[in-house]
């Protein structure tokens, strides 16, 4: 057998987000434009910090408190919070729902990929064409063996959700196979199922008894209405693990919910998220619950403290709960705001195409349908940088700069 030594080990690339904000930074330019970076910035393109958040972090100034470790499954408080904020207050009581708190929503996807490589085994995860690109990285990494199948999610043509492509490839799904599903403002596209769409979704999981992952990093950052975002989430608890019963002859054989608190909190350093993890039955979910546990303890023994304390102080106070209400809607409705003014810029200087789909979509991102040639030349040419895949951070844009990316986007859609 050969020996092994670490200079075989080729160089690897940066992820692509934290490569073109780097190469943003670099760049002297003065009119450059960030629409790379998935955060939010306020009109001014600075970061923000909530009111909320602020006001919270006076209130934990003031306890004097330690700085001991957490228990293994983290925060007590902050977990029943969250549980309550995802599922409502009445369903959250339910024993068939278990709480883990993670490092951010990373850290609860790669946790689910873990428990479900390890005990779910699934033949495959079926994951949407496109999706954010860490859940290609977090699957392989966590179950090498699980083969990933991408299930369509947008029609390029017609610039669209591609809602019978998403269902034929779910039919295909074997038992006990996982699919990973965004429950709102989807990461890149910004489309999202309505309702109904999500009832044959979830008729299909059901009926093939698939496994589902829901990945929630934007409850109302969204809409700027946290039930609202979470809808889909609760309609697939309450269709088929609410009743605590066998009256679902064929449910999915269970369900982990990925929550962040990194955009609706803004709470990105701060890395806070949670896990939960739904069995058809309350004394299943005990078992199933310890092995998380014990994953949590080899992977990082116990979670951070800070931002658990200030999520749980906003939520455990009705005032400063009314006032984070109040933020997620001033998030929501800057980002509604700038799409309509980049659709009307955009349309003012006659762009060739239909450019309505900017308005269509919801979150953080636009997929604009531009090519990796005409993004590359977005940022050779004019400084504006995103991502090659064509998803732009809709939080970079204002009233300073929308002007300029509208006619830079005209000018590399007139080049090809």
């Amino acid at each position: 057998m050969a020996q092994f030594t670490l200079e075989e080990l080729p160089v690897l690339p940066l992820a692509e987000t934290f490569a073109l904000t780097a190469a943003y930074n670099a760049d002297s330019f003065p009119d450059k434009v960030n629409l790379g970076q998935g955060v939010y910035r306020d009109e001014a393109c600075r970061p923000w910090v909530l009111p909320s958040v602020r006001a919270a972090e006076e209130v934990l100034h003031n306890q004097n408190a330690n700085h001991e470790y957490l228990p293994i499954t983290g925060d007590k408080q902050f977990n029943d919070k969250a549980r309550e904020l995802m599922f409502s207050p009445k369903l959250a009581k339910n024993p068939n729902i278990r709480t883990v708190q993670t490092v951010a929503g990373t850290g609860a996807n790669n946790l689910a990929a873990l428990f479900c490589a390890h005990h779910i085994k699934p033949k495959n995860v079926f994951i949407s064409d496109p999706t954010w690109d860490n859940h290609y990285l977090i699957w392989k990494t966590a179950g090498p063996e699980i083969t990933q199948k991408l299930y369509p999610y947008y029609n390029a043509s017609a610039r669209s959700f591609d809602f019978d492509g998403m269902i034929a490839a779910l039919e295909a799904g074997e038992e006990n196979d996982v699919v990973v599903l965004h429950p709102c403002a989807h990461n890149p596209t910004g489309f999202d199922p309505s309702q109904e769409q999500w009832k044959k979704i979830a008729e299909v999981i059901g009926r093939k008894r698939l496994f589902v992952v829901f990945d929630s990093a934007y409850q109302g950052f969204a809409s700027g209405d946290p039930d609202a975002d979470a809808w889909a989430i609760r309609y697939f608890y309450s269709t088929f693990f609410g009743a605590l019963s066998d009256s679902q002859t064929n449910p999915p054989t269970g369900m982990l919910v990925c929550q962040s608190f990194s955009k609706n909190f803004g709470l990105y350093g701060e890395r806070i998220g949670a896990l939960h993890l739904i069995s058809p039955q309350s004394v299943a979910a005990e078992g199933a619950y310890t092995h998380l546990i014990r994953l949590i303890r080899a992977v990082i023994s116990c979670p951070s403290l800070f931002g658990a304390r200030v999520v749980n102080t906003i939520l455990s106070d009705a005032d400063l709960t009314a006032q984070w209400g109040e933020d997620v809607k001033t998030m929501a409705l800057r980002i509604q705001g700038v799409r309509a003014s980049l659709r009307a810029e955009l349309e003012k200087i006659n762009i060739k195409g239909d450019w309505s789909h900017i308005e269509q979509q919801i979150g953080m991102f636009s997929y604009t349908g531009l090519s990796k040639a005409q993004v590359e030349r977005l940022k050779d040419v004019h400084h504006i940088y995103m991502l090659g895949n064509g998803r732009m951070s809709l939080s970079g844009l204002n009233e300073s700069n929308v002007g300029y990316v509208a006619r830079a986007i005209k000018d590399v859609v007139d080049h090809e």
